[in-house]
């Protein structure tokens, strides 16, 4: 069946009238029934750690909208809490963890190798859903990126402008690099036992690589990336990998080349119109309406939603948002944004 699913042709370069869709965070806080489901889990992480309860929060909106991929339920912070971070999330704050500010600090993780048996259920997620996803579904495993998972383990929080991340990056180089080795063997193994487990892609989410410039970028975005997908691809090298190192601007350009993947995920930072004749001319492109569009609504999202599909239809693309879709968004919107996409 894979060969017949439209996100997979995309990925393999194929060029669609209509193309496939899902959205970043479609299983979310904007549903009422996964806040339903939310409430049933008691907490976050117990939701992320209940196969039954994710697997279901990942098909709800496949049966509400039938988009043409199913993300994986889980959240980037699952390896620093398999390390042996101290991790809690705060309602209405966000996550919360131990810090990692130093060698000795550092030393208290456990290895890469170790993290296996505390992600098993995140796995077992992955097996139920490939059992339970309708036929021409495509299930989409991911990761945080080294760069974006470190910021949070170095300042325990998220942060504006990933300041304590560049702190330690300046100040105790040897230490932040021995945290980005570790983060690295950890996404390799933890996207692989996803993959094992069922997973058709996988994704590379680097969220806050646009505060890494110059060879900064090169070093802890690019490079990174680029290990972990020849990693990946010397594995299972049919399973196509999807990178999105948001807000990259010009360094979008050849970043797919550079890295090996097989799809770069672009934010609504840059144009489509600019994407299509720098970005796209190396491969698949996804992306990149705005996620506002999801509260706003009305004619402007239609508009914006057949100008994407346009600018990108002479070239293999996967639509999908800038970045995730919020908890403000209207569940109509979406139904809205499919009729302009596939008419």
């Amino acid at each position: 069946m894979t060969q017949t699913k439209k996100l997979l042709r995309s990925l393999a370069g194929e060029v669609q009238d209509v193309p496939p869709v899902w959205l970043m965070r479609q299983a979310g806080r904007y549903l009422p029934e996964y806040k339903a489901t939310r409430a049933q889990a008691g907490d976050f992480l117990s939701l992320c750690y209940t196969p039954e309860l994710a697997a279901e929060v990942t098909l709800q909106p496949i049966r509400r909208y039938g988009f043409d991929g199913a993300i994986l339920f889980a959240d980037i912070l699952l390896i620093p809490d398999a390390l042996g971070a101290d991790l809690t999330f705060v309602a209405g704050e966000g996550p919360r963890l131990s810090t990692i500010t130093s060698a000795q600090d550092l030393a208290r993780m456990a290895p890469a190798d170790a993290i296996h048996d505390h992600l098993a259920p995140v796995y077992e997620t992955v097996r139920i859903l490939r059992e339970s996803l309708p036929a021409e579904t495509t299930l989409i495993g991911f990761a945080g990126a080294p760069w974006t998972v470190a910021t949070y383990m170095i300042a325990g929080r998220g942060t504006p402008d990933q300041g304590p991340a560049h702190k330690l990056m300046r100040e105790d180089q040897a230490t932040f690099d021995a945290l980005m080795d570790l983060l690295t063997e950890s996404t390799i193994q933890y996207l692989s036992a996803q993959i094992e487990a069922g997973a058709e892609v996988v994704k590379l989410f680097d969220s806050w690589a646009g505060s890494l410039r110059g060879e900064a970028f090169d070093r802890y975005a690019l490079e990174p990336a680029r290990k972990i997908i020849a990693a990946l691809k010397s594995r299972y090298p049919d399973t196509p990998i999807i990178a999105f190192p948001r807000e990259a601007g010009d360094r979008y350009i050849g970043f797919a080349k550079a890295t090996g993947a097989d799809c770069v995920a672009i934010d609504n930072s840059v144009s489509a119109d600019w994407a299509a004749e720098n970005v796209q001319k190396d491969g698949c492109v996804q992306g990149n309406l705005a996620p506002q569009h999801m509260i706003t609504g009305g004619q402007a999202l239609i508009d914006e939603t057949k100008r994407i599909r346009d600018a990108f239809a002479g070239g293999p693309h996967i639509f999908n948002l800038g970045h995730g879709i919020t908890p403000e968004a209207d569940p109509e919107n979406v139904n809205v944004m499919l009729r302009a996409l596939r008419g």
